[in-house]
């Protein structure tokens, strides 16, 4: 049975949109603050993730954001990437950007089910954010881990969507990363 971990960059006040000022807003570019220690850290936490993930699961924007960055690299954090199975969950595409992946069609909330039943291991969701919500929603999250950036921006779209209930979660990991970054996993705690 697979497990879906949500993995995302925010800022401290849990903003998520525009990490690297690419949609032009006046609070984006957040991501490109990091140090030099800061993105050396980051990026192993980043390409420990990858060798520990089985598939990745990705929304139309995020699947085009990163097929165009890392179709072509050829590191071993890229080629790890590459090779994983892609989901990627859209109505709109027939075909995604990057490689190895398959675009979810029909219901979609079956059809992540369906993968997670079949796929032993993690199933990470990068960026994403109304996929996130979605998943949130239906109670499909099993972990969430954050690599929170001391910035505050004040506005933007934030991680965590306005819910009717709340959710019980339980920290099962923290660590400094780099010079100023803290990476924080939680589980979700299901109830009944």
């Amino acid at each position: 049975m697979g497990k879906i971990v949500i993995s995302q960059n925010v800022t401290l006040d849990g903003v998520v949109q525009d990490p690297t000022g690419e949609e032009g807003s006046s609070y984006g570019g957040w991501f490109e603050q990091m140090t030099v220690d800061d993105r050396r850290g980051w990026a192993e936490v980043q390409y420990d993730e990858a060798l520990r993930a089985s598939a990745l699961l990705l929304g139309r924007r995020s699947d085009a954001y990163f097929g165009d960055r890392w179709n072509t690299q050829t590191s071993d954090w890229a080629v790890r990437l590459n090779g994983l199975p892609k989901y990627v969950v859209s109505a709109t595409i027939t075909a995604p950007v990057w490689q190895n992946a398959t675009v979810l069609k029909g219901d979609v909330l079956q059809e992540i089910s369906n993968i997670a039943a079949e796929i032993d291991g993690e199933i990470v969701v990068y960026a994403s954010r109304q996929l996130v919500h979605t998943l949130l929603a239906n109670d499909l999250v099993d972990e969430i881990r954050l690599t929170v950036f001391p910035v505050v921006t004040g506005a933007g779209e934030r991680l965590f969507a306005p819910t009717n209930g709340s959710r019980t979660l339980r920290r099962s990991g923290s660590r400094a990363v780099g010079d100023n970054l803290t990476h924080l996993t939680y589980q979700v705690v299901r109830t009944g």
